[in-house]
């Protein structure tokens, strides 16, 4: 047998190493892009998303109208431009995350007589809770809060709020509103301290209410890893505007 003969069949056995090393680069490379792939999924499940903040002062103004009137929710975007939603704890294994949701869905009115809070009325479209993330949205609104059968959620001023002890610049005060707030079909009487401030032509309401989501109905949806903690806050800043 000649010698290029008697080589051939140490060839013949390398090439199953190649393959397989090749197989393994390549197995490699397919787990790497799938990690990669989930990190972005997985921070959109449990990100921080969306808050309403409170009243931003440095962008009030004075005042330009008077107390007295009727107002309704003014929505164009701006400083301290409508939003509520919703802020809880995610109780994941050996981490635990805040979550929030928030929406510029929000209508409503209220009036205000001799400087007391006499009537009003805010409505806020749950379908259109947005966090930072599509995936988490969808959780949201049909797992958690179900908007298909309760699409809003609303709060309703019970008892008259005096005004009268507002700054009368643009700075904020306090005021404790009471009202009847009704979340996923279930109503709570609420008092809460909030702040307000007069802007302009404008009257800015906000405030960070506790709650517990239980009290309204809300169960622990069925994640795969997170538990939604119990306790949590409504996140509100309204803007109105006279009529």
């Amino acid at each position: 047998m000649s010698t290029a003969e008697s080589a051939q069949p140490s060839a013949r056995g390398a090439r199953p190493k190649g393959r397989t090393a090749l197989i393994v680069a390549v197995s490699i490379f397919i787990v790497l892009a799938v990690l990669l792939a989930m990190v972005p999924l997985a921070l959109n499940m449990f990100g921080s998303g969306v808050k309403t903040e409170g009243i931003d002062e440095s962008a009030l103004r004075e005042p330009t109208t008077e107390l007295d009137g009727e107002w309704s929710v003014h929505k164009r975007p701006g400083p301290n431009s409508t939003s509520a939603g919703f802020t809880f704890n995610e109780v994941l294994p050996g981490e635990r995350r805040t979550t929030s949701g928030s929406t510029q869905g929000v209508t409503g009115a209220v009036t205000i007589e001799a400087g007391t809070l006499t009537a009003g009325e805010i409505v806020v479209d749950m379908t259109n809770l947005t966090t930072d993330s599509d995936v988490r949205d969808n959780n949201v609104r049909r797992k958690i809060f179900h908007t298909d059968k309760f699409p809003e959620s609303t709060f309703v001023i019970t008892e008259p709020a005096d005004l009268s002890g507002l700054p009368e610049g643009a700075s904020v005060g306090k005021v404790t509103l009471t009202g009847d707030l009704t979340i996923h079909g279930e109503t709570n009487r609420i008092s809460h301290e909030f702040d307000v401030a007069r802007s302009g032509a404008h009257l800015i309401v906000a405030g960070d209410v506790p709650i517990n989501r239980l009290d309204y109905g809300v169960e622990t949806p069925e994640f795969v890893a997170a538990t939604i903690a119990e306790e949590g806050e409504i996140n509100i800043r309204i803007n109105l505007a006279k009529n």
